[in-house]
């Protein structure tokens, strides 16, 4: 069984590229960029010593809005050197969410891209801090984000109290080899280094603090589980602000000292062209991203026959999809994770010589140093094999905690250090474990994971609503749907598109509701509480009849 390893993220990398100076580390085919380990760590130092150059400190926040460009790995691994935290932000976010994580954060800096999609991350900065248009770059005071000084944005405009990449970068003079390694020798393995955001029962988003021992050793334990090495070049399209990205991605590669070929944005086309082109050996992605890749058009032009593992997380796999990642992309190896943000994530994975039954009905063993059970909801004793009951886990992957949030801390946290992942799991007589359900009312759409909570209390203030309840239903393409059954204020009306219009811009895409049905009342028990499971059969039937 492997140690458990006392590195920083920033020295890990430092080794690599002691090890395999040569070796190439980072390749992005879509912007011809190509960087050898020696030549990305030196890039890291220059971006760890730009940081210090500004005035960030040793545990101080910088958040990165993005999706997966090489700044955001520069970022990490920069943080990683000089001891700032690193708080991934998600790249659906709209206006209300980003006020929310800055605030819950305490960023001091806010490192983003000018645009995804339709929206523009500069304007949505702006409507939240104006004060920004008259600041000096590097001293903003902005009343509603009150802990925000910096603001880097990647790309070469220039934009009113804001660095531009480049300028940020020159802040490197400031500050010498050798005070970065001396800030890098201060680190110590069991500090924060990365935050990452996900939502709970409360419906308002928790910042999961995790160290450089639990993100590190999780890599690590990925690594082995697929028999990486320096060999293996890992395709990544699922995005670095996610555990998948940032961990089952980049540090499980850099801890086998892989080559790591990220794309940008996931398009199935670019997926499979990289794969072809740079001979990938291993291909990460949640199920849609899989099933997007098989059924493209010219699947059959692409030339996959260098796969030979990845992994396939976020949700349920279908078997028939499994099947054909083994069968028609030749990734025989294919392994199943599962674990959620705060484990770091990787709780149990299949291994490469699973039998192929085994992959596609369990979510695998624990990882080597993880301690994992089943017990009765409610009591802390184990299930026997075969019982359904709540996983909890511990061991060195586990959180430090919620920041600035103690209560929740301790409703998932024991005193014994077992974390409480809310899912239900039944284990085999052979150490196998499958996810069989929520505890909570959880949604997983398209490997989103979506708390009811959290849409209900944003919908709560609609000035039309009286109440609403959101529930899950099946869903062929993504998993499940959202189904949005809402209770007008007594004389009001309002329609579909109305609720849709207002949720445009202010949450993220993949939480509007796809079914959205206004109603009187709800299912009560007696002691007055809704009955969500049967709001979930009706709306199952309301779906089918819409589909008619």
């Amino acid at each position: 069984m492997a140690e458990i390893r006392s590195v920083t993220v920033g020295s890990l990398l430092q080794e690599k590229a002691e090890a395999h100076p040569d070796h190439e580390a980072l390749v992005y085919p879509d912007r011809g960029l190509r960087l050898t380990y020696q030549e990305f760590d030196q890039r890291c130092r220059e971006t760890a010593r730009a940081f210090m150059g500004l005035g960030i400190e040793k545990g101080d926040h910088a958040a990165v809005w993005s999706t997966n460009r090489p700044e955001w790995i520069y970022s990490q691994f920069a943080t990683g050197k000089m001891g700032a935290v690193l708080v991934t932000v998600n790249t659906s976010y709209q206006r209300a969410e980003l006020e929310y994580l800055l605030q819950q954060s305490e960023s001091s800096t806010l490192i983003l891209m000018e645009d995804f999609r339709d929206t523009s991350y500069i304007d949505t900065l702006y409507s939240i801090a104006p004060e920004l248009k008259d600041a000096e770059p590097g001293q903003l005071q902005a009343a509603r984000v009150p802990h925000l000084r910096n603001v880097i944005v990647m790309g070469e405009n220039k934009y009113p109290g804001t660095f531009s990449w480049e300028e940020a970068m020159e802040k490197k003079s400031l500050v010498s080899e050798a005070e970065l390694d001396q800030r890098m020798a201060s680190l110590h393995a069991d500090e924060v280094i990365n935050m990452q955001y996900t939502s709970g029962t409360t419906g308002f988003p928790k910042g999961v603090m995790l160290t450089h021992s639990n993100i590190v050793n999780n890599g690590l334990n990925i690594a082995e589980c697929m028999k990486l090495t320096e060999k293996d070049r890992m395709c990544i399209p699922v995005p670095f602000f996610h555990c998948f990205g940032c961990v089952l991605g980049i540090l499980t590669g850099i801890n086998a000292g892989a080559t790591l070929v990220p794309l940008q944005e996931f398009e199935p086309k670019q997926v499979l062209q990289a794969v072809a082109n740079e001979r990938c050996t291993v291909l990460h992605g949640v199920p849609t991203m899989f099933i997007a890749e098989l059924n493209d058009p010219d699947f059959a032009a692409y030339d996959l026959s260098s796969l030979r593992t990845g992994i396939m997380a976020g949700s349920n796999c279908p078997i028939e999809v499994m099947k054909d990642v083994v069968n028609k992309m030749g990734a025989s190896e294919i392994t199943i994770a599962y674990g959620q943000t705060e484990s770091s994530p990787v709780i149990t994975q299949t291994r490469t010589d699973d039998p192929l039954e085994v992959r596609v009905s369990t979510v695998g063993r624990t990882l080597p140093n993880v301690e994992a059970k089943v017990i009765r909801p409610g009591t802390n004793e184990e299930a026997a094999p075969g019982e359904q009951g709540e996983l909890i886990t511990r061991g060195y992957h586990v959180m430090k905690g919620y920041y600035n949030n103690p209560e929740e801390t301790e409703r998932v946290l024991d005193e014994d250090g077992w974390l409480y992942t809310g899912d239900l799991s039944v284990k085999d007589e052979s150490g196998y474990f499958s996810i069989t359900g929520r505890l909570k009312d959880m949604i997983i759409r398209g490997g989103e994971n979506i708390y009811p909570r959290e849409i209900e209390e944003f919908l709560y203030q609609h000035p039309k609503i009286l109440d609403v309840q959101i529930v899950g239903v099946p869903d062929e393409k993504y998993g499940e749907e959202i189904v949005a059954w809402i209770r007008l204020k007594e004389g009001e009306t309002a329609t579909v598109d109305e609720i849709r219009d207002y949720c445009r811009g202010n949450i993220s895409h993949f939480k509007i509701p796809r079914y959205i049905t206004f109603c009187e009342e709800y299912p009560m028990t007696a002691s007055g509480k809704i009955q969500k499971y049967k709001l979930k059969q009706e709306s199952i039937a309301l779906k089918e009849n819409t589909q008619k």
